[in-house]
């Protein structure tokens, strides 16, 4: 069986929109891909209300179960998903790559996280749907 495919969630400090992706893939997508999430610069701590909110609806504890990272913590990856950082975006080699443009909530109330927690988890299941077609495009002759 070949190894499983590898997802990059990116957003340069990979502390609030990549972690929860992180979070939610690892919980509703591990056997359809590996979930990896990173940034450019990271932050001592993963964004506290994204944990709280991830804790709340999923049953995840993001600060024992992850961190922040930086992009070289990460194996190579098959597809790289950008947050929607509304700047440069890191560059990371993948196969396959889409932003999902979804706004930043931190400094928002709890409302927002819990948009945004919604939005990831229909994006990783849309994506989870989608694997099998990217990889086959991504693969050479």
């Amino acid at each position: 069986m070949p190894n499983k495919i590898k997802v990059a969630f990116i957003c340069v400090h990979n502390s609030c929109r990549s972690q929860m992706a992180e979070a939610i893939s690892r919980l509703m997508a591990a056997d359809a891909f590996e979930a990896y999430s990173a940034g450019t610069v990271t932050k001592p701590r993963i964004n506290q209300d994204a944990v709280e909110t991830i804790k709340e609806l999923y049953g995840v504890d993001m600060n024992t179960a992850q961190k922040s990272k930086l992009i070289s913590d990460i194996p190579a990856v098959d597809i790289v998903v950008t947050m929607g950082c509304n700047v440069n975006c890191p560059f990371l080699p993948c196969k396959h790559r889409e932003d999902w443009g979804l706004e930043d909530p931190t400094g928002k109330d709890r409302s927002e996280f819990i948009k945004i927690a919604r939005l990831i988890e229909e994006k990783v299941l849309e994506l989870k749907r989608r694997i099998p077609g990217l990889v086959d495009m991504g693969q050479p002759d």
